[in-house]
């Protein structure tokens, strides 16, 4: 990763290389020369302060996504240090844990809100280790006093730079064997795990609020867009939203089919007629300049990536990957324009299918659990033995718990996903995951958690509408009201449920996999109220607590 910046830094000839800004003002950038600059002038100050130029010395970063959180990673590169990510919404008790468990002496703070927690702990004698915090923002002097009390140093980021000015270290580059980093994921049950990173592995990113995105990119005008599938789903929709009559809706359905024909003939372009007519528009809103769209994260609708492909023009790629394998393992390829897919195996890796017997999946057949082998799969989690040992088997191979099948054209399909199968009372096994992937297409639902367990016979759902598409979509069924109103009629929630049914019976779901029941709730899951982790993904069991009540009253209120 260090090598990768002085390359950024050689070939750009000290080009922009950290922009930020405030809301509706113009972004400020940071050269290469002067992020050069701070890294090292602050890995020297880290170093004065008794920190090892060593892959045994780990550094915690606890900040939100700004140029000196990358200045701060930089600074570790460039001593052969490692950073181990501090996220706000893993929780007191898991930055406790992820602390101890990395051995981590000196974090960098954004604000000093955050410098409070970690000294909480010290206070309670549950991060020992703990002896140095450093802020980017001011604060007040009462900390320094607070953080003296319990012995550990507090001091801003420009302190320690100015100290590493005056005391500069010779920067001692990592090999690519090299530890770089500690992602602790945010998993959905437990202590979060520690994914080890080595530097020959790695790369990716705005302005840090998903709300401005959509200003980001009219101002940075971006020719690549790494964009999650919930993201394009919005942007579907409010398409749609947007055609409000039945022949609007028919000319834009009319205009994309069109245009899709040409993206079946191989054609990707921006200037035909119908560009002119109705998707310049679409293009604009996104800088004018995508010419590659990236999604992962989790299954894209077919429908969205095949409309999307030919109102914006460009490529769209689809990959699959999950922390332990440095993000993909597979990639779509150019010229692909097919959906329901997620592309061959990359260069980097190998993968096998395994038979998973108790789910009817079997490798002879095309089918079963993805297992990945090669170089960007990682070396295991850190001092946790036992559950490295559960995801990596003794000839390498990474067992992902998700369930693939391979298609004739030697492109892998996400199917299923083992770890959060279970069963109904009847002996049924279900994949809640697959079809909250199908109910998700339906245009009134933003976000959705099927429920159900061993004691029950039948599924539950507890569904978010999209405030920006629900009301249009309601209005031409007959119904009226604010967002609130209409989310508390009941005539509208049975009919969202009929949606979502339709959409399971056209995928295919048996009918013991489909919701008996929907609840409908206002607010967006998110990671500041603990219902998804911070790389968005649900975590079922808060989502299950959390709504334990409305679940309760779901099943009380049937009888099957």
């Amino acid at each position: 990763m260090y090598e990768v910046f002085r390359r950024g830094f050689s070939i750009s000839e000290n080009g922009p290389c950290l922009g930020f800004r405030k809301p509706k003002q113009p972004y400020q950038w940071l050269s290469y020369k002067e992020v050069a600059e701070r890294a090292e002038a602050l890995g020297s100050g880290l170093l004065q302060q008794g920190c090892k130029p060593s892959t045994k010395q780990f550094i915690g970063v606890f900040a939100q996504n700004r140029p000196e959180w990358i200045i701060s990673e930089l600074a570790c590169y460039t001593y052969s240090m490692v950073v181990v990510p501090l996220y706000d919404t893993l929780g007191p008790g898991a930055i406790r844990y992820i602390v101890n468990t990395a051995d981590i002496s000196t974090v960098i703070c954004d604000k000093p809100e955050k410098a409070r927690i970690l000294l909480d702990h010290v206070e309670r004698k549950e991060t020992p280790g703990l002896s140095s915090i450093i802020l980017m923002d001011p604060f007040e002097k009462e900390l320094v006093e607070r953080g003296r009390r319990c012995g550990v140093r507090i001091q801003t980021m420009q302190e320690v730079e100015d100290r590493g000015r005056e005391s500069r270290h010779v920067p001692v580059p990592p090999r690519p064997e090299d530890l770089s980093i500690v992602c602790f994921t945010s998993g959905t049950t437990g202590n979060p795990q520690s994914v080890v990173y080595c530097h020959g592995g790695r790369i990716g990113f705005f302005q840090g609020d998903i709300r401005l995105l959509s200003d980001d990119m009219k101002a940075l005008r971006p020719t690549i867009f790494p964009v999650v599938p919930r993201l394009l789903n919005r942007m579907y929709d409010k398409i749609f939203s947007q055609a409000d009559t039945s022949l609007k809706r028919w000319i834009l359905e009319f205009a994309a089919r069109r245009k899709k024909a040409e993206v079946r003939n191989g054609i990707i372009r921006n200037d035909s007629l119908w560009d002119k007519l109705f998707f310049n528009k679409i293009q604009a809103s996104l800088g004018g300049c995508v010419r590659m769209i990236v999604t992962g994260a989790a299954p894209a609708s077919p429908t969205v990536l095949g409309f999307l492909r030919a109102a914006l023009g460009c490529q769209v790629y689809e990959g699959y990957g999950q922390t332990e394998c440095t993000a993909g393992c597979t990639f779509t390829t150019p010229g692909d324009w097919t959906s329901g897919h997620v592309g061959a195996p990359l260069p980097c890796n190998l993968i096998r299918l395994k038979d998973v017997e108790e789910l009817n999946y079997f490798a002879s057949k095309g089918e079963g659990e993805i297992c990945v082998k090669g170089p960007n799969v990682f070396k295991g989690y850190l001092k946790d033995e036992e559950k490295t040992t559960e995801a990596l088997d003794q000839e390498g191979w990474l067992h992902t718990g998700d369930i693939g099948k391979w298609l004739p054209n030697g492109t892998l399909k996400i199917i299923d996903r083992k770890k959060h199968i279970f069963k109904l009372a009847q002996g049924e096994y279900i994949a809640p995951e697959k079809i909250e992937n199908i109910y998700i297409r339906s245009d009134p639902v933003a976000q959705i958690y099927v429920h159900g367990d061993s004691l029950q016979a039948f599924l539950v759902g507890i569904v978010v509408p999209d405030s920006e598409v629900m009301p249009g979509w309601a209005k031409k069924r007959g119904f009226d009201g604010t967002y609130a109103e209409l989310c508390k009629n009941k005539e509208l929630k049975q009919a969202i449920m009929e949606d979502m049914v339709r959409l399971g019976k056209e995928s295919g779901l048996h009918s013991f996999e489909q919701v008996k029941a929907i609840y409908i709730h206002t607010d967006m899951f998110s990671v500041q109220n603990g219902l998804l982790t911070p790389t968005l993904k649900a975590k079922r069991p808060e989502l299950r607590d959390y709504f334990k009540k409305q679940i309760e009253e779901l099943y009380s209120s049937i009888s099957i």
